[in-house]
């Protein structure tokens, strides 16, 4: 074995859960998210949140902590989106 199964499990997770951090910032940074798909957001985040369960249920830190972190930061992206397309609506 190369790694220690959660050593490993940890290395993935920290590596697909702050792949979402440029996006955040970017969103953040411009201050509009157009080109961000509300519906992959919301369905992606309900996938996320079942991982979340799933790993609970396991008891497998590593896929609780990714998920956890992941979902927060895929909501952070949601909840800029609606509230950025808010304040540009017309009035």
């Amino acid at each position: 074995m190369l790694l220690d199964t959660d050593l490993l499990g940890f290395i993935a997770a920290f590596c697909t859960t702050f792949a979402f951090v440029p996006q955040v910032l970017l969103v953040w940074r411009q201050r509009h998210a157009d080109g961000i798909s509300t519906g992959m957001y919301l369905i992606f985040s309900c996938g996320v949140f079942l991982w979340l369960l799933y790993g609970w249920q396991l008891g497998a830190w590593p896929v609780m902590l990714a998920n956890g972190i992941t979902l927060v930061l895929a909501l952070c992206v949601l909840a800029m989106k609606w509230h950025f397309g808010r304040r540009a609506a017309p009035r």
